[in-house]
């Protein structure tokens, strides 16, 4: 669609001043400013072309309304990302970053109809069993220990050593990973964000999560994943390691921008110390101005047809903005009164199935980190911080803060066991288990000791 005559100036470094070009959701110049960026593609309407990387075209829908709309449609928009036209006639690579979060898997993500229906059931209701009591006790127990590794020396990047490390220790708990595949699952869902060697990290976590379903095959346990395999969908192996793998990846990487620019926002706006509410509040705050994952939801037309006043065909990748929807200047007094009608959980038959448990993760471990540091503060000017490139999510590259050390927190009662070792005709008795460097056993240890 060409930009109208009136439209706002392109923000500075964007390439879409040519009519008809696409703006660009990827490079620092989007990262700094995104909020400039929705301004502009609001002048396209409720719908603006844009570009994930270079040569991936896509809609993205910034109006609120259209964004409920698509989000609650699925007659007439799918998840299927087999459906992705540009992608099956060869316009966009196999090895686009963008590809790795769009391509299809056999997960509640990219199903639709009877089969979304089945698997997200399961997903749900494994969910749903989830001790609320046990789950503070478990983040309260991974807060205390990343705390102990930095409190001492009285400064740290909160995002590196904190917040993007917690809720990876906490799912790794709520699945019942023995040491071993923990050590895993962390380096490669680590790395698949990072971008270090993202396709090596990929297949590391796919294989971990495969013998975690392998063993809980043999040996189920209290915890998420034994509890998806014995719902009443029946979920295959295969099923199984998407469905968990999804689960740990949307998981940790949202849950751990939440934390970071929930944190960051305390830290840079006085006014929350003197309301009440704190924690809750800023939460809400940042879920409306700055949610963690900015822009996704692909979905994909089911026939030609026209959508907010745009031509699509089908196929065509459409992706919704959940911080410009959010931010849609009609949303002002929603945004004022408190109000929790956001779209950053998502809404309609794919809304987020975790954002209690995500929320009572957040609030916890906000309220720890607060209560052992609290005189805790950003440890560089506020203007020198920058964000991690990238359409999809939105999250600090690093968030440096200076405290006054503390003594390490000495471990609480132990309520997360190891699990034991697995014997096998090569080893008939249990042996001593080695010391081990991998960060999910280093925190098992702390917990045993």
């Amino acid at each position: 669609m060409d930009a109208r005559s009136s439209a706002p100036v392109p923000p500075p470094g964007c390439p879409a001043h040519s009519v008809g070009g696409r703006v660009p959701l990827y490079g620092p110049e989007f990262a700094a400013d995104p909020d400039a960026y929705y301004s502009y593609l609001r002048s396209y309407g409720p719908t603006a072309p844009v570009e994930l990387a270079p040569g991936v075209e896509a809609t993205l829908v910034t109006d609120y309304s259209a964004a409920l709309q698509l989000l609650q449609d699925s007659a007439s928009f799918r998840k299927d990302a087999r459906r992705w036209r540009a992608f099956n006639e060869g316009h966009v690579a196999p090895d686009s970053p963008v590809v790795p979060l769009l391509a299809y898997r056999p997960n509640a993500m990219f199903s639709d109809g009877a089969e979304h229906l089945r698997l997200r059931q399961a997903v749900t209701d494994s969910m749903a069993r989830i001790d609320p009591r046990r789950l503070s006790r478990t983040t309260e127990q991974v807060s205390n220990y990343l705390i102990a590794q930095f409190g001492y020396r009285g400064s740290t990047d909160l995002l590196g050593t904190y917040a993007r490390q917690l809720p990876l220790f906490v799912f790794n708990e709520l699945f019942g990973c023995p040491a071993d595949i923990g050590d895993r699952v962390l380096f490669g869902i680590s790395g698949m964000f990072d971008g270090v060697n993202a396709e090596k990290a990929a297949e590391v976590l796919f294989g971990a999560v495969g013998e975690l379903v392998a063993l809980k095959r043999t040996r189920p346990g209290d915890d998420v994943a034994s509890w998806l395999m014995q719902h009443q969908a029946n979920l295959t192996d295969e099923e199984m390691v998407h469905q968990l793998a999804l689960l740990l990846a949307a998981g940790t990487e949202a849950l751990g921008n939440l934390i970071g620019n929930t944190v960051f926002r305390l830290l840079t706006h006085d006014a929350y110390a003197h309301t009440g509410g704190l924690i809750d509040e800023a939460i809400d705050d940042t879920l409306w101005e700055n949610p963690p994952m900015a822009n996704l939801a692909p979905h994909y037309p089911a026939a030609d047809m026209e959508f907010a006043g745009q031509q699509l065909r089908a196929g065509d990748l459409l992706l919704v903005s959940f911080a410009a929807a959010n931010g849609s200047p009609i949303l002002a007094a929603e945004r004022k009164a408190g109000s929790r009608a956001h779209l950053a959980w998502g809404a309609g038959p794919h809304a987020c199935p975790s954002k209690d448990p995500a929320r009572q993760i957040s609030v916890t471990a906000i309220e720890n980190l607060l209560n052992q540091l609290p005189d805790i503060q950003l440890a560089v000017p506020e203007e020198s911080l920058t964000w991690r490139p990238g359409p999809f999510s939105r999250g600090l590259g690093a968030l440096p803060t200076r405290f006054t050390p503390v003594e390490p927190a000495r471990r609480p009662a132990a309520q997360v066991r190891p699990e034991a070792p697995v014997r096998t005709e090569r080893s008939p008795q249990p042996q001593p288990a080695p010391e081990r460097a991998g960060r999910w056993s280093q925190f098992l240890n702390w917990l045993t000791k």
